[in-house]
């Protein structure tokens, strides 16, 4: 018998929830225009200070791209290859350089036939807390590993995203929390208008 109410109760709380699910909006962290700009720039000084011209682009959690910006003097393939390798750094969730090394092994051959994802540094991932929201891709300099450089002192100074992300609960989330305080705890369990039976 109590299992009988235990699936009742579940079943009437995701029913309850549907009208809900259909009308909620999803929330999500992105970047935002404030933090790429500052990101481009912050990536742009370390390139001039060390010598290098340079593009940048920022993409966001999509992978579309968010902002852009081409060094003065720099080549026309600079602004497509910074936006592979941001695209590559988001959607791999690590370093274009690390995807480099990980290309090496010819276990990962599958990864060369993902679109857009380029074996080469100067991609990093963009991050609010452990969650990948974008990625920031530079070309320009001699070489993959001294576009990285620039990449992380975009990352590095102070932005938005520092802050401490905010949690949310999805509404599907949120059913399967109480499906498993159901399911877990029916002794302790009050919902109003119900009773769980033994």
């Amino acid at each position: 018998m109590r299992r009988v109410n235990l699936a009742f109760i579940a079943s009437a709380t995701i029913l309850a929830a549907t009208p809900a699910l259909a009308q909620a909006p999803l929330v999500e962290k992105n970047v935002s225009m404030a933090l790429s700009m500052a990101v481009m720039q912050a990536a742009l000084d370390q390139c001039t200070k060390d010598g290098y011209k340079v593009s940048v682009v920022i993409v966001d959690k999509g992978g579309n791209v968010a902002a852009s910006v081409r060094g003065d003097g720099t080549g026309p393939h600079t602004m497509e290859f910074a936006r592979m390798k941001a695209y590559t750094a988001r959607t791999r969730s690590q370093t274009s350089l690390a995807t480099m090394k990980q290309m090496e092994d010819p276990a990962n051959a599958f990864i060369r036939q993902i679109p857009n994802v380029v074996g080469v540094g100067g991609g990093v991932p963009i991050k609010a807390g452990n969650e990948v929201i974008g990625g920031v891709g530079v070309s320009g300099a001699p070489g993959g590993e001294k576009d990285e450089v620039c990449a992380n002192a975009g990352l590095a100074r102070p932005h938005p995203i520092d802050a401490s992300p905010v949690s949310t609960l999805t509404a599907w989330q949120s059913i399967s929390l109480r499906f498993d305080i159901i399911c877990a705890s029916p002794d302790r369990l009050t919902l109003p208008g119900t009773q769980v039976q033994h």
